[in-house]
């Protein structure tokens, strides 16, 4: 009798998970890529504006201290890549977790990666701040532009582990669905730093006039102040809370998840950015003019990816959640739609600054041969912007498939072999300048978007998917 009970439970339970099997596959089928992705645009609008705001202020106070910032973001970057493998890794698993409504699960991941970063940032901070005179020495940089760089280094590096917070809480809510609230948190980053920017490097209101460490001091405190709101934002979203002990415990299942995507993932990014950062040594070669002229050109090229980027975080969450549940032919075809939109915007904005680029570059400087070399390098952009946008969309549809090594195994052998060896023989061998450097990006850009055009064609990722539906949720969280 007892047995037969258990039986007809057991069925009753299959019958259930199947039925909100069934529900989660149709509301996952419903939700659309814009609605996902809309707020995450907002949201990476305003990242790059932060960007394009503290460049440009710092241009009323010169271009040596724009070209030292540039240099010490080039580092800093780096930094950011190296948080990203905990948060970009989180931010898959969730996807997918919520994807097979494991909610458990997603609160479970979310704490270890929380831990994982939080002790990292504090690490990298303090090697930041006690080694930046090595880091700086790298770029040969005159007097002028390392006392600059330096300032800024102390405090924005020093304070290094509140970005490894904003990166990963961003990474989860907007995994779960909650874009909008990053985009709130961002609106609010940029309102800030604008006033701060404006109160510290005009000297408004009676408040010091700063130039260069004043910047640094707004990136900090508004940082500091977006954290604590996403803390609280955390809270109110996750639907199993997190207990304050979950903090101090790193669970093996749950770090060996994040970790299969995060490290890959992490290190495709990390060998883009360290190979920027050996190009940036390169362009230090040419000239205080020639960094001055690279941050304006990249500067516009941040703005035209912005929508790209969105896309591929959008692409992301919309792919992991569409894996998780299972619906792998769809997710197929969403990605080739996602990437033909991503494609239109990006290569019509790249067109509009190819053709205006002297007087885009002209609201930056005054420099002759600045405004002339800059506008040139935003004509190649329109070639490379096809190469840059199916990257970004493409691999990060590969990525939240679980399918996170390739690119990355993909990304070091061309960005090292073709886009640094590239840059040096052109740009510095052959004496082309920034030109041969652009064109060296290019051949990159367009070589490794073909390769992932052909990986995601094959379906092997259909193969990766990290959800297991009767393995994957941990007893400890029950």
């Amino acid at each position: 009798m007892k047995e037969k009970e258990r039986t007809k439970n057991i069925s009753l339970d299959s019958i259930e998970e199947s039925k909100m099997s069934e529900e989660t596959k149709a509301k996952l089928q419903k939700i659309s890529l814009f609605a996902i992705t809309w707020p995450i645009l907002i949201e990476v609008s305003l990242q790059t504006l932060m960007q394009f705001v503290d460049v440009f202020m710092l241009s009323f106070v010169s271009d040596e201290a724009v070209a030292a910032i540039g240099v010490v973001n080039q580092i800093l970057i780096i930094t950011f890549v190296l948080f990203n493998f905990a948060a970009m890794g989180c931010g898959v698993v969730v996807a997918q977790f919520v994807g097979a409504r494991k909610p458990k699960d997603v609160s479970a991941t979310v704490a270890n990666a929380m831990l994982m970063n939080l002790l990292f940032g504090i690490f990298i901070s303090v090697v930041i701040v006690f080694f930046r005179e090595p880091l700086l020495g790298i770029f040969d940089l005159s007097p002028e532009l390392k006392a600059y760089a330096d300032i800024y280094m102390l405090i924005v590096g020093g304070t290094l582990f509140v970005q490894a917070m904003i990166i990963t809480i961003f990474s989860v809510l907007q995994a779960q669905g909650n874009t909008k609230d990053v985009m709130y948190v961002s609106i609010g980053m940029n309102i800030l730093n604008i006033i701060g920017n404006y109160l510290f490097i005009f000297g408004a209101l009676g408040v010091p006039q700063l130039g260069v460490m004043g910047v640094a001091i707004s990136t900090a405190v508004c940082r500091v102040l977006a954290m604590v709101v996403l803390f609280y934002l955390l809270y109110l979203r996750v639907e199993v809370k997190i207990q304050l002990r979950d903090y101090f415990a790193l669970k093996g299942a749950y770090v060996k998840k994040i970790m299969k995507i995060g490290i890959p993932g992490a290190g495709e990014h990390l060998s883009h950015n360290g190979s920027q950062l050996v190009i940036t040594v390169f362009i230090t070669i040419l000239g205080t003019a020639a960094l001055s002229t690279r941050v304006y050109a990249l500067n516009y090229t941040w703005v035209i990816a912005t929508f790209s980027m969105a896309m591929a975080k959008g692409m992301q969450i919309y792919i992991g959640q569409l894996v998780g549940a299972g619906l792998m032919e769809y997710a197929y075809k969403r990605m080739y739609r996602g990437l033909r939109i991503s494609l239109l915007v990006a290569v019509s904005g790249a067109i509009i600054l190819g053709i205006f680029g002297e007087f885009f570059m002209g609201l930056f400087t005054s420099d002759p041969d600045i405004i002339t070399i800059g506008a040139i390098l935003l004509m190649i952009g329109v070639l490379i912007e096809p190469g840059r946008t199916t990257n970004m969309v493409v691999i990060s549809a590969l990525r939240a498939a679980g399918d996170a090594r390739f690119p990355v195994i993909v990304g070091i052998i061309s960005m090292w072999g073709i886009s640094v060896t590239l840059a040096y023989y052109l740009g510095i061998y052959l004496g082309l300048g920034l030109i041969g450097v652009w064109i060296a990006l290019l051949a990159d850009e367009w070589i490794r978007a073909i390769i992932m055009l052909f990986r995601w064609k094959s379906r092997k990722w259909q193969q990766m998917r990290l959800v297991d539906e009767e393995k994957d949720t941990v007893k400890s969280t029950a």
